[in-house]
């Protein structure tokens, strides 16, 4: 049965598993097409509301299924307008999601694992380890439950990215289901423009999503410019190493008004010298790339901090001079641990308990 490995929880199933469930129901196939409406353009979250549907297969579907966003245990406000919501899972594992309203726009950083495998030497999360997969399900009803508590209309300008805990490309098939949910005008309603999906470098994974018929926007986490480097920060990278990468992201198949996005986590004294950004310009060149420098968020357990902001812009200036599109990226909510590298389920911030 289709429905058993989401223990009864609707949300996560695409039009094509909803349709079929409408027919091994005995309904005709349109009524899949309308929880499909409900539950994604509607959200809809008790299927009371369903009143599309024929009164007696609301009532079949509501005695054994229901539509189950994640429960919003505990958030942190930060004093930037951030907010990191602790979403615990139906089988008790807690998740982060990130909400970021800025003036013209809300960004929404999701997590995509419980924990993370790649074990990047500084990343917060890392120190979790990992712990499991998060189903299409529980990746949308991270979207679908910071929207409804924060009241974000379905239209609104909303970004989503795959920064969160995790590793997206270690669980593409349900990150990529997600996504098709996601971006579908008939489902979400994101457009793909503004969904992006950071990884490692899990190179095999990489060339998998670019084929994929529903793709999103792709970022690397570069974070050095040789392999010494990069092997001491990321692991993976002994696996991948950059000239493989490298390789990989010049046959990436990017469409005409996309780029691909390099992520360069700034740690002073270990990767932000002048020959450092002269060996990315050389990496990046002849890609169609933008980079962000993202000056490091530090917190206690680990040894980096972020360099002098002067030796950011000098950094910058240098792959600015190379022709390669160079941006700052202040990452918000370090207050609360919700900035880039920082969410390891910490217990800090202004805490408000019981708002799911």
């Amino acid at each position: 049965m289709v429905l058993a490995e989401h223990k009864g929880n609707l949300l996560g199933l695409n039009l094509e598993e909803l349709e079929k469930f409408a027919v091994s129901s005995g309904q005709p196939k349109f009524r899949g097409r309308q929880l499909y409406h409900g539950i994604y353009a509607r959200r809809v979250r008790d299927l009371a509301g369903l009143t599309d549907l024929a009164h007696e297969f609301r009532d079949f579907v509501a005695a054994g299924y229901g539509i189950f966003y994640p429960q919003a245990e505990r958030h942190f406000c930060s004093l930037d307008g951030s907010i990191r919501y602790l979403f615990r899972l139906a089988d008790g594992n807690l998740v982060e999601t990130v909400y970021m309203p800025e003036e013209d726009r809300i960004t929404l950083c999701l997590s995509s694992q419980v924990g993370c495998a790649v074990d990047c030497k500084f990343c917060f999360t890392a120190l979790l380890g990992s712990k499991r997969n998060l189903t299409a399900g529980e990746i949308i009803g991270q979207v679908l439950a910071v929207a409804a508590g924060q009241n974000v209309p379905r239209g609104a300008r909303l970004n989503l990215v795959f920064m969160g805990m995790g590793e997206p490309m270690l669980n593409l098939p349900q990150v990529l289901k997600a996504v098709e949910i996601l971006a579908d005008p008939k489902g979400v309603g994101v457009t793909l423009r503004r969904i992006t999906v950071s990884t490692v470098g899990i190179l095999p994974r990489i060339k998998q999503m670019s084929l994929a018929p529903v793709r999103p926007k792709l970022a690397i986490s570069l974070n050095a410019s040789n392999d010494e480097q990069r092997t001491a920060l990321m692991p993976i990278n002994q696996k991948y190493p950059l000239a493989d990468l490298i390789r990989v992201c010049r046959a990436y198949p990017l469409r005409q008004w996309e780029h691909l996005m390099f992520e360069y986590v700034m740690l002073e004294g270990f990767n932000d010298a002048d020959d450092d950004a002269r060996r990315v310009a050389d990496l990046l060149q002849d890609l169609r790339a933008k980079v962000n420098l993202i000056p490091y968020n530090s917190g206690p357990g680990l040894p980096y901090r972020a360099p002098r902001f002067d030796r950011v812009l000098e950094f910058q200036k240098i792959l600015m001079d190379r022709n390669i599109p160079t941006f700052i990226r202040i990452s918000r909510g370090r207050d609360i641990s919700a900035a880039c590298g920082q969410l390891s389920l910490a217990e800090s911030g202004q805490a408000v308990a019981n708002i799911g």
